[in-house]
């Protein structure tokens, strides 16, 4: 299937964007020949700054084959940028409504296309202490499920040195080098033509993390934890340790009070005494 033509938003985002970018960062850009020419496909990348949805897609842009990201419906409503996602086919996610599952339909009629979708499978920011990629969710796995499509696994660093993870104010000095690094596809013929069970999904994910993580290992020259950081995990640990700490306080309020009617009544049998 041909590729889709880069269209007029996408170009003249190109002409917005590109000039700060190649101000404010180098580039070290790597594997760029994993990316298929032809054809519908998804890129699986990881996810540490809000700057690097610009910076990766100036990276893809120079491929020739541009991404559809999934991003938050609320920016699609009014206004240029609206008129920007919409012109460039980014795709709307709708959470929390009857709409969640259009984002979902609508990856898949891009990839059917001959599209490109990039998935950020962590969802969000990573919040890994030192930058690893964290467990993902399955919507990328379930789109190259349904599509036996190629994933590209890619890993990104060095936006995320020009504006940290939830910082306000970006860091321009010394100016930050952007590494990204392509791999080959993501071998997932096992899970084809099976039932698609949450727990193939997750094994299917998991998969793909690991690829992302392995090349942003080999771009970092470190090792990743073994275990990757697990948002749901830590919430549950998180209010495991609060319930024990509310418990713990409530049961030394209660030694209190028990302590404190103790010595009330010594108290006052002392002065009942002296009385008589």
């Amino acid at each position: 299937m041909p590729r889709r033509r880069i269209g007029f938003w996408y170009r003249f985002a190109a002409v917005l964007c590109k000039p700060p970018l190649v101000v404010l960062i180098k580039r070290d850009w790597r594997g760029m020949e994993n990316i298929p020419a032809e054809g519908g496909f998804i890129t699986a990348v990881n996810h540490n700054s809000h700057v690097d949805p610009f910076a990766y897609a100036h990276y893809q842009y120079n491929t020739g084959r541009v991404p559809r990201f999934l991003a938050k419906a609320g920016l699609f409503r009014k206004g240029f940028v609206g008129a920007a996602m919409r012109g460039t086919g980014q795709i709307p996610v709708y959470r929390e409504s009857t709409d969640a599952l259009s984002a979902f339909r609508a990856a898949i009629d891009a990839v059917e296309r001959g599209e490109c979708v990039a998935f950020y499978p962590e969802g969000t920011l990573t919040r890994d202490p030192d930058g690893w990629p964290m467990t993902g969710k399955t919507g990328a796995a379930r789109v190259a499920l349904q599509t036996k499509c190629p994933v590209i696994p890619v890993a990104q660093w060095g936006a995320n040195e020009l504006l940290p993870p939830y910082a306000k104010k970006p860091n321009l000095l010394p100016r930050k080098t952007h590494q990204v690094l392509a791999g080959p596809p993501v071998d997932l013929s096992r899970f084809y033509d099976r039932e698609m069970s949450p727990d193939l999904l997750k094994e299917a994910t998991e998969v793909i993390m690991a690829a992302v993580t392995a090349l942003l290992e080999e771009i970092r020259g470190e090792k990743a934890p073994e275990t990757p950081y697990d948002p749901r995990q830590v919430r549950i640990e998180q209010r495991r340790r609060t319930a024990a700490q509310e418990k713990a306080q409530a049961q030394a309020q209660a030694q209190a009070r028990i302590h404190a009617q103790g010595t009330a009544q010594v108290q006052a049998q002392r002065e009942e005494g002296q009385g008589t």
